[in-house]
């Protein structure tokens, strides 16, 4: 389990210093500062901060930033936080969390990076005993996604369920949903592909079914605040697509990012027509 919570932290971590890689050297006496926020991830910020740490360094040696730093966190509460006193320059998003702080904080979309290990691409409602989502429908359904009721309903269900249908039972840790549902303390169980891809390996596994899922979503979105010069924020976005395909390659291969890119706003256009605000 050790192997497999750090590997999910790692993945993020990998991307941004990867992101990095072909970025134009910051102004000399600036700090470049990237925030990375993985809500619902398998990893903790006390695992995670030394990667952040350790990969920040190397990203700003390999491009001349006089100063750099980085800061993992897990809840947009402390992300907020954060930013109430900082002013970084880029950003690693979950979907959730960037559709929340989207037009607060005045973010721009200048990239995405999907890994196998960051899920939240996909969501699905499954479950041992259920044998379709509306048989899950007004039965216990264990969840650590519910606390975004406008995510979930307007961008995740799209009109096919609410969270008033079901008796919500509301997590914080990402497999303890699976471990109520196979312990017959919940019929359902909302997860997203990362959680799916674990249930492999919890006893009892073979006796779930999926009983509904999502259409396929963005992954996370890498953005630039308003502190981002435009020069400085036009070079990177431009850079991005190389990354895999040059030095980062096998880095790449060996996160699990299967896609690392440049991207616009018109990528992420219907989540945030979905989502409404």
């Amino acid at each position: 389990m050790r192997r497999r919570v750090r590997g999910g932290a790692l993945a993020v971590l990998c991307a941004l210093l990867l992101l990095g890689v072909s970025a134009r050297p910051a102004r000399a006496d600036g700090e470049v500062e990237i925030l990375v926020l993985k809500e619902h991830g398998v990893g903790s910020t006390t695992l995670a901060q030394p990667y952040v740490d350790r990969f920040v360094a190397i990203a700003a040696e390999q491009n001349g930033w006089a100063s750099a730093k980085g800061q993992y966190f897990s809840t947009r509460s402390a992300a907020e936080t954060y930013l109430a006193s900082h002013q970084p320059h880029y950003g690693i998003l979950s979907l959730a969390a960037f559709l929340a702080m989207r037009k607060p904080y005045h973010l721009e979309v200048v990239g995405r990076v999907a890994s196998t290990l960051a899920g939240g691409e996909q969501y699905f409602i499954v479950s041992k005993s259920a044998a379709d989502l509306a048989a899950c429908k007004g039965q216990v359904l264990a969840s650590d996604h519910t606390a975004d009721a406008r995510f979930v309903e307007q961008v995740v269900a799209r009109g096919d369920f609410k969270l008033a249908d079901f008796k919500l039972l509301q997590n914080q840790r990402p497999l303890q949903s699976l471990k109520q549902l196979l312990a017959g303390e919940a019929t359902c169980a909302l997860i997203d592909d990362a959680q799916l891809g674990e249930l492999q390996h919890l006893e009892g596994a073979s006796q779930v079914r999926e009983v509904w899922k999502s259409r396929k979503l963005p992954p996370m979105a890498v953005v630039a605040f308003p502190s981002a010069p435009a020069s400085e924020r036009k070079t990177f976005q431009q850079s991005l697509s190389t990354v895999c395909d040059e030095a980062g390659q096998d880095a790449c291969a060996e996160i699990g990012i299967h896609m690392l890119d440049a991207a616009s706003p018109n990528d992420y256009a219907d989540v945030v027509a979905a989502y409404g605000r």
